[in-house]
């Protein structure tokens, strides 16, 4: 048999559980009232209205019935409007109820579209501070998929729960005032009826908060499957490859294997909800009939006995409503600590504050740097160091999984190095300022952004201070040669791109990296420039043009290019070969074909293919 010490120890440890779950009440109260101060308040007094007028409602039926004996036994005209008057009254609390209750779902119903938007910005605010590697992080996936599912209702479910509680609190109150008038053990029994079946609610809560926890992945992994299914940019490939039957099914598995759990859960739930409410079913008919005897033995009033049993059977619906609200609040916790473990997802502050270099023209130097990507035991890159002076241009070369792209992400601050140093004007990048750093660089990657926007807004975000200056648009979309392109469109700068929306017109691949070449060419006070397969998509003599061009407009600026076409790189300044996360080579073309390495090998590999 346990030791009353030992009992008294999982007690406390119970509790303090408890206080820990419900530690997101106040945050939430608090959320809500940031979200609109009137609505709230609005909400607080028809909840305290609302939990009064049961009970006087209840006391005023007792006196109409009563007074309907008392005039029939007197036959007094007095009697008769005395008791009609008590019937206004009635009818007017009655009114006073509805509103109030009418006035608590307006209330919810306003704030629950309000506290949604709110708590989407909170995300999409919290989201907008992280760094790329959590959003390169599937665990963070999965705290973000927890986060947005169930959390923009959650906290005001959870306000609208601790109301729930003041109401049926103060009701509860005005119920046991007039029902200790008959028996202070009417009281107990009424309290005791309903614990067993919140009891049970907490703990299915509980699990239920469990099984939301543990299906992210396969929530991501549905989400997945329904773009795959049904979004425009992989339709074709979806019809061509005969995809569509064995993606559905993969979905359909997802959903039956989740389904089966929904099930097995709520089977249990239901079964002993129903078995527990029972108990508070027996309670009811037992105080019944107690006061049924009483009224017979002439002990009650025909009014006290209505009163009674209306107090009972309503105080007892409220305080199962009242357990109910806390099993509620329980599991809206449970929930909310998934909106707040996001909020409070540490993220690293830049430090730096400088907005100019130790040594202006200095260029970029790369010092012994080292980077492995998280939850890898790779190096992405290796010992890498080379310099690009004031207006050089540099071309990278490599095989996929080189390090080339991941040297751009160093350079643009996107990742650290986790050795070395990287400089810009003889400054330490650390140091420098971040938005003075990025605003310096105008990049155009690989896996650019289609936007699904006009022409015009589609090249000004990138510049996003001067994103609707319609005369940079012009001059960008010149340096990127999409002008042409641009003119013949039905609504030159103003055409709708990409099928999300009414109107819009689709690009090819070449068409669309000239808008976002031209994108590059917004921050015209950009010294650096970085062209990660800026031409994929082109045919070769558009590329050679672009190149052409772009030698000509930045002629003062730092450039560099990554591409696999040796044609385009042999008009760099110097050109790096990268293999392995290691800078393998370094020179112009004509040193690096006279060394006879790596790059001489690959560029005579491609020069055979056009033999």
């Amino acid at each position: 048999m346990p030791k009353p010490r030992n009992i008294l120890q999982r007690l406390l440890t119970q509790l303090k559980q408890g206080s820990q779950v419900f530690q997101y009440t106040g945050r939430a109260v608090g959320l809500v009232w940031q979200t609109s101060r009137a609505l709230t308040f609005v909400l607080a007094i028809v909840t305290v209205v609302a939990g009064l007028l049961p009970a006087a409602i209840a006391y005023v039926g007792k006196l109409i019935v009563d007074g309907v004996v008392l005039a029939h036994q007197s036959g007094l005209e007095r009697d008769r409007l005395i008791t009609l008057g008590y019937l206004g009254i009635e009818a007017i609390l009655v009114a006073l109820l509805a509103g109030s209750q009418r006035g608590l779902t307006i209330s919810q119903s306003l704030l629950r579209v309000l506290l949604g938007q709110k708590v989407n910005l909170l995300i999409l605010q919290k989201a907008l501070t992280l760094d790329l590697i959590h959003f390169e992080d599937s665990e963070f996936y999965d705290k973000m998929t927890r986060a947005r599912r169930e959390a923009s209702s959650r906290p005001l479910s959870l306000v609208s729960s601790t109301f729930s509680i003041v109401q049926n609190a103060i009701s509860l109150v005005t119920y046991g005032g007039l029902l200790l008038q008959f028996s202070f053990w009417a009281v107990i029994v009424l309290l005791l009826s309903a614990v067993p079946a919140f009891i049970a609610e907490t703990r299915f809560a509980g699990q239920a908060f469990r099984l939301f926890r543990w299906r992210a992945p396969e929530t991501r992994e549905q989400t997945y499957l329904e773009t795959l299914i049904a979004r425009e940019d992989f339709a074709k490939e979806v019809k061509l490859y005969q995809l569509g039957a064995m993606l559905l099914e993969r979905y359909r598995s997802i959903f039956n294997r989740l389904y089966g759990e929904d099930r097995d859960l709520t089977l249990r739930r239901g079964v002993w909800g129903y078995l527990l409410s029972l108990l508070s079913t027996a309670a009811f008919y037992l105080a019944y009939a107690w006061i049924v005897v009483e009224a017979i033995a002439g002990r009650l009033s025909l009014g006290d006995m209505t009163m009674y049993l209306m107090v009972f059977r309503q105080g007892q619906t409220t305080f199962s409503s009242t357990l109910t609200s806390i099993g509620g609040m329980y599991e809206d916790n449970l929930y909310l600590s998934n909106l707040y473990e996001f909020l409070e997802q540490p993220i690293s502050l830049p430090k730096g504050k400088a907005t100019q270099g130790l040594i202006p023209g200095d260029g970029i130097r790369f010092e012994n740097v080292s980077f492995i990507y998280p939850g890898s035991n790779k190096l992405a890159l290796n010992n890498v160091s080379f310099r690009i002076r004031a207006g050089e241009k540099l071309a990278i070369v490599g095989e996929n999984g080189s390090g080339k792209t991941t040297l751009i992400k160093l350079l643009t601050r996107l990742y650290n190095p986790d050795k070395g140093r990287i400089l810009l004007d003889g400054l330490d990048l650390q140091a420098w300022d971040l938005g003075v750093l990025q605003r310096r660089i105008g990049v155009i990657f690989q896996d650019f952004i289609r936007y699904q926007f006009t022409v015009g807004e589609n090249i000004g975000v990138g510049d996003v201070t001067r994103i609707e200056d319609r005369e940079l648009w012009q001059v960008a979309a010149d340096k990127g040669m999409a002008l042409p392109l641009i003119e013949q469109l039905p609504d030159s700068f103003q055409t709708q791109l990409g099928k999300w929306f009414r109107g819009g017109q689709e690009l090819s691949g070449g068409q669309w990296q000239k808008i976002a070449l031209s994108r590059a060419f917004m921050r015209n006070k950009a010294d650096i420039l970085v062209l990660d397969e800026p031409t994929a998509a082109m045919d070769a003599e558009a590329e050679f043009q672009i190149f052409e061009r772009l030698r000509s407009l930045t002629q003062n600026q730092m450039a560099i290019l990554i591409s696999h076409r040796f044609s385009t790189v042999r008009m760099a300044d110097k050109i790096m070969v990268l293999s392995g996360g290691k800078v393998v080579e370094q020179g112009t073309h004509e040193e690096l074909l006279q060394a006879g390495g790596r790059y001489a090998h690959l560029f005579r590999l491609q020069a055979a293919g056009y033999q």
